[in-house]
């Protein structure tokens, strides 16, 4: 099983990334929080490993940190909970907010997170308490709309879209950003509007 990937960034979309490693390259899904800070185009970038093997498929999902890969593994321990719905939860909410939310059962921050509804988040919160606590630490609270719009602004950039675009994009989205919006649907959003033109 592959453990630890350590290469060159050749390509990059929404869903992860192509590292050459020794002139292989190896497709990894990441988290949308990774994704905007894993770097762009040509950087050197190690990556943690969590290698999924299926009868019809091998995937890999990656994680710049212990502290994410452990939080995925532990959410895969949850009944119903497989690797790409384990990887859309750690999209949608960081390690460590998604330990406080557990901790505090608060089901609505889990229910915001796009596919988890309200039996999946009380799932979360039985199965999950105190398995997250000394894995990861507990942020005070859930991000600052000012936060998420610049960590929008960072993830638009390394996806390879210009000033101006961003600028006016993120602009269009403080709404959503201040109702609570969170960094998954906001991308998607942007992401929208950039294909049709509106940027």
């Amino acid at each position: 099983m592959i453990g630890r990937l350590t290469g060159t960034i050749v390509e990059k979309d929404l869903k992860g990334v192509i590292l050459d490693v020794g002139g292989v390259g190896y497709d990894v899904l990441l988290p949308l929080g990774d994704l905007t800070r894993v770097g762009q185009l040509g950087e050197r970038v190690t990556l943690r490993i969590h290698t999924h093997v299926r009868e019809d498929a091998l995937q890999l999902f990656g994680f710049l940190t212990d502290d994410g890969k452990a939080a995925f593994n532990t959410l895969l321990s949850v009944n119903g909970v497989g690797p790409k719905m384990a990887l859309g939860i750690l999209s949608g909410i960081d390690p460590g907010e998604l330990s406080a939310a557990v901790q505090q059962k608060d089901l609505a921050r889990l229910t915001a997170i796009p596919g988890v509804g309200k039996k999946t988040a009380e799932r979360l919160c039985l199965e999950l308490a105190g398995k997250l606590g000394p894995v990861v630490a507990v942020h005070a609270g859930p991000p600052t709309a000012s936060q998420v719009l610049s960590d929008l602004k960072s993830a638009l950039d390394n996806l390879g879209y210009k000033g101006a675009q961003i600028d006016k994009v993120v602009k269009a989205l403080e709404t959503p950003a201040r109702d609570g919006a969170t960094m998954e649907v906001l991308v998607r959003d942007a992401l929208r509007m950039l294909a049709r033109g509106e940027a």
